[in-house]
């Protein structure tokens, strides 16, 4: 029940900053009271609801409506977003009362609560319409220790926590997949997560990603979310037929002129329980080792084990993130230290990327969402 203990501090601290804004209201005999203690009183209904039916048990009670389930992610993100504002108008109120007695500052309080109070509502679109239109490519070199000449330059493009669903169309997909190919890969890669839940278009997807072009194929691993719909061994026949290659603690070794690139892939590695156990098996010695794993925390016992580069997603980049001194906060911060960009162990390199999709809530703040273009070059 651990894994729940976010989401119940999330409710919990929602339903008290509610609270406290309908007594703050109940004092004010301001016109509308009413209207706006009815309102706090509908958001605390929706953002409960909402946190209820994201509980896995629970959302697979959901019915497989597309509005349900954009009410379930918008309530979430309302919730983030409300908890955010009514946090700021509780430290404004209580820097208020020390100045009180000054004409100036409590306009500047008033004009200031006003914005806070509208920012729930224009953050909620600004994220929307992010997650949906704002995809872009980001190249990043990623230096291996003698590495090849024939594998230097060598290009791949990673798709990742791509969540197919009423989130994220097959015509979305079909604009990504349009932008991977003009990279012209060598490789291309599919690091987990293709859907969110049973209910959604697995078979849509993979013929989507069924038209990425690459000169030595499409290859994936398999993530958490394919566990949740237990689609593990479905994705990778399905992915099989239509060309793709799905490794589940399985490696390929792939050709360049003179050189060599082993390629393995492992299923979601489990929070807290071993990793990467016989994973050692999938290297080859004298090649360069590549490691996909949906989850990146397998950093440290990759590099352990012999893989040159691990290539990873499950985190969103944090989905919803605030840069505060040159510092990311968001919640993927909570579980891993490895939320998004390239790391660096020894002489063993990860890279973690944002990814295409959202889960949970339909938007993406300070995240937007990435196709990988990874070049591999000598160190």
């Amino acid at each position: 029940m651990w894994r729940y203990a976010p989401d119940l501090a999330f409710w919990l601290v929602a339903l008290a900053l509610h609270g406290w804004m309908a007594w703050r209201l109940s004092r004010n005999q301001a016109a509308g009271r009413a209207f706006l203690l009815a309102g706090l009183a509908v958001s605390a209904l929706w953002i409960s609801t909402s946190v209820v039916f994201s509980i896995n048990r629970f959302a697979n009670m959901m019915p497989p409506d597309d509005w349900l389930r954009w009410m379930r992610g918008l309530g979430l993100l309302w919730g983030l977003l409300t908890v955010g504002a009514f946090s700021a108008l509780l430290a404004s109120w209580a820097l208020r009362l020390e100045d009180r007695f000054q004409p100036e500052r409590r306009h500047f309080f008033r004009v200031t609560q006003g914005a806070i109070v509208a920012s729930p509502a224009i953050l909620t679109g600004f994220g929307v319409y992010s997650a949906r239109n704002e995809f872009h490519i980001k190249e990043v070199d990623i230096p291996i220790p003698g590495l090849p000449k024939d594998l230097q330059g060598l290009r791949l493009v990673q798709l990742s926590d791509i969540h197919m669903s009423p989130f994220l169309t097959a015509a979305d997909l079909r604009r990504v997949v349009d932008m991977a190919n003009e990279t012209r890969p060598h490789i291309a890669l599919v690091t987990g997560d293709l859907i969110t839940g049973p209910h959604d278009p697995l078979e849509e997807c993979l013929l989507e990603l069924s038209r990425l072009k690459a000169d030595a194929g499409v290859l994936g691993c398999l993530g958490n979310h394919e566990v949740f719909a237990d689609c593990e061994a479905k994705t990778k026949q399905m992915g099989a037929d239509l060309g793709m290659s799905f490794l589940r603690q399985e490696s390929l070794v792939l050709k360049f002129g003179g050189a060599r690139l082993n390629i393995a892939g492992v299923d979601y590695q489990p929070f807290k329980l071993p990793y990467l156990v016989g994973a050692e098996n999938l290297v080859q010695p004298g090649m360069t080792n590549v490691l996909m794993s949906h989850n990146p925390d397998v950093f440290p016992v990759a590099a352990q084990k012999g893989f040159d580069f691990t290539i990873a997603g499950h985190t969103h980049g944090g989905q919803m993130t605030v840069e505060i001194l040159h510092q990311y906060l968001n919640v993927a911060r909570f579980f891993t230290p490895y939320v998004y960009g390239h790391y660096q162990k020894d002489k063993a390199a990860l890279y973690v990327t944002r990814g295409i999709g959202t889960v949970g809530i339909p938007a993406r703040i300070g995240a937007p969402p990435e196709i990988t273009l990874i070049r591999l070059c000598a160190a």
